[in-house]
């Protein structure tokens, strides 16, 4: 499974969805996650008091993590949650290292099937 997280760090789940200029991608794939990819996008927020949804600026994040189950960040506004949703990306809130968010969005997409493991792609839907 791949996953989305926005880190300014690095190493920890540290960053608001709309204040991300980079996604880092991880495959959840074996025993090791690993990072396979950096994704840069133009970050959601504007800062703007009224804060409008912004279509452009979503749709091509949406595009640059499409291939991910779920993207875990430090926090996300309710309507970008809506959205990812809607586009079959589940928003996973949390902050702290990583390889911990990595295994509670892959639990979270996984809805308890591996038993909270990492198995063989036999075993579960979502990898």
């Amino acid at each position: 499974m791949r996953i989305a997280v926005t880190s300014k760090s690095g190493t920890e789940v540290d960053q608001h969805f709309g204040h991300a200029r980079r996604f880092l991608i991880y495959d959840y794939r074996s025993h090791n996650p690993e990072q396979i990819g950096e994704v840069e996008v133009e970050k959601y927020c504007s800062f703007d008091p009224d804060h409008p949804f912004r279509h452009r600026q979503f749709d091509a994040i949406v595009e640059a993590i499409k291939d991910c189950k779920a993207v875990v960040t430090a926090m996300i506004g309710e309507l970008p949650q809506m959205e990812l949703e809607k586009v079959g990306i589940r928003p996973v809130i949390t902050s702290g290292p990583i390889l911990d968010a990595l295994k509670l969005a892959h639990d979270s997409v996984c809805g308890g099937q591996c038993k909270g493991k990492i198995q063989p792609a036999q075993d579960c839907p979502h990898l």
